[in-house]
């Protein structure tokens, strides 16, 4: 199909398929003229993964670039490169000094409250460290109970998502990764609809 039908296929502008293309994010089509291409369903559906990222999930463009590239070429490390994904994903964090012989106290101490084992290098933990620390300085720091809550039922989500992982090292790499960047507003969405759910419910119940 030429670039009209593509993006028309994709529900896009066709300026943005061109943007798209300068940015590397989407591969180029098969050349059939010097000025026109070709393109396919991989095309489409390559899109269609852009547009998510960059759109519910929110991604930029350089974030988006990161994902899509750990998404081609994974390399032979899932561990390394769930991290890579994690570290282009929000929120942003600050990399720790190497001098900093304890750089992340309270995401340390509520993994270790969990029993979690954790790689310190791991993305996440900086991210986690960030998160308790502006939850305490609000006033409103997570308490025991609430950690110990709040990381059971994501270990369980962890175990569903492991469970269902390919076995295939590339597609087991594409699914930690674009699962990683477009389940978690899925969770953050359920959250807030079970709030609701659960405080109308008490209130039907008075």
């Amino acid at each position: 199909m030429r670039i009209s039908a593509l993006a028309a296929e994709a529900g896009l502008p066709v300026a943005t398929v061109k943007f798209y293309l300068r940015e590397g994010l989407l591969h180029p089509g098969v050349a059939t003229s010097a000025t026109q291409a070709s393109y396919d369903a991989s095309h489409v559906r390559r899109l269609r993964l852009i547009r998510a990222l960059t759109g519910p999930v929110g991604l930029s463009v350089g974030q988006a670039r990161t994902i899509l590239g750990l998404v081609d070429d994974p390399g032979d490390d899932l561990y390394a490169t769930l991290g890579r994904a994690v570290s282009a994903l929000p929120p942003a964090v600050d990399a720790a000094s190497d001098d900093d012989p304890d750089p992340y106290p309270r995401a340390r101490a509520a993994l270790e409250s969990l029993g979690q084992v954790y790689d310190p290098r791991f993305a996440a933990v900086a991210q986690l460290e960030t998160a308790l620390a502006a939850a305490e300085a609000a006033g409103m720091p997570i308490s025991e109970d609430r950690l110990l809550g709040y990381g059971r039922s994501l270990h369980d989500i962890a175990a569903f998502d492991l469970e269902r992982m390919p076995q295939e090292p590339h597609a087991a790499v594409e699914y930690t990764v674009l699962g990683t960047a477009l389940y978690e507003p899925v969770l953050l969405a359920l959250r807030r609809l079970a709030h609701q759910d659960v405080a109308a419910r008490r209130d039907l119940g008075r």
